[in-house]
């Protein structure tokens, strides 16, 4: 029995050992490779497969210096105000979220996920709200906080999130969404974009629904009082 429960030990010890140093392995390499596909992609195809849908997958790796310097702007304007200070987490806005849901338990629940965590689920994870998912989030947030720069976040951010319907990435929708190239985005497309971003296959920034063009307005609005990374 004691040589049996050393052997399920040693297994065990490998299986944390090996998940460590897998992925470690992955985020340093992902400090500087593209990342081409992310396990969102995956699933949506596998849902339009499914669906009987045409299959689309609409995505293009451009750098950071290939975007117009607006759409960073943009994004922390909506999504994540103080992304150039925090390290992965803005506790101030989880407090808010956290009193906000407790008072008001019958509105939708508001989040508080940082970019940096953004990434980190669109990267290396699953779509989900179990406990188990957001342990791995906090998990691989660290790892690319750790690891990455903050302009590497918001690049690989800006490449991976979903944009539309099987759009993926500034590129993907700067091309089909506005006829152009995700350098040449004028401010105010970049803030439409951003404005799409709480349910990119919802709300269409080719297609702007009134809801959406208020939220540009205030994105724009908000803007002036981001501190851009560069």
């Amino acid at each position: 029995m004691k040589r049996f429960n050393r052997f399920i030990k040693k297994i065990l010890i490998g299986i944390v050992v090996a998940f460590f140093a897998s992925t470690i392995l992955s985020v340093l390499v992902l400090r500087w490779m593209p990342v081409w596909f992310t396990p969102l992609m995956f699933i949506r195809c596998a849902q339009q497969v499914s669906a009987g849908e045409e299959l689309k997958l609409r995505h293009r790796w451009v750098s950071i210096d290939e975007m117009s310097p607006s759409l960073p702007t943009a994004v922390m304007a909506s999504e994540d105000a103080h992304f150039p200070e925090h390290h992965g987490f803005d506790y101030t806005a989880i407090e808010h979220a956290a009193m906000r849901n407790i008072k008001h338990p019958e509105k939708r629940k508001l989040g508080a996920s940082t970019i940096s965590q953004q990434t980190a689920k669109n990267v290396f994870l699953w779509p989900g709200r179990s406990w188990v998912r957001k342990g791995f989030e906090v998990y691989f947030t660290v790892l690319i906080e750790l690891m990455w720069s903050k302009e590497r976040i918001m690049e690989v951010y800006l490449n991976s999130i979903e944009m539309g319907d099987g759009i993926y990435g500034a590129s993907a929708v700067a091309e089909w969404h506005f006829n152009t190239q995700a350098s040449q985005l004028s401010k105010a497309q970049c803030a439409l974009i951003a404005a799409t971003l709480p349910n990119p296959r919802r709300f269409n920034s080719a297609n702007p629904s009134a809801y959406m063009l208020k939220r540009q307005k205030r994105i724009l609005q908000e803007m002036k009082f981001v501190r851009p990374l560069r």
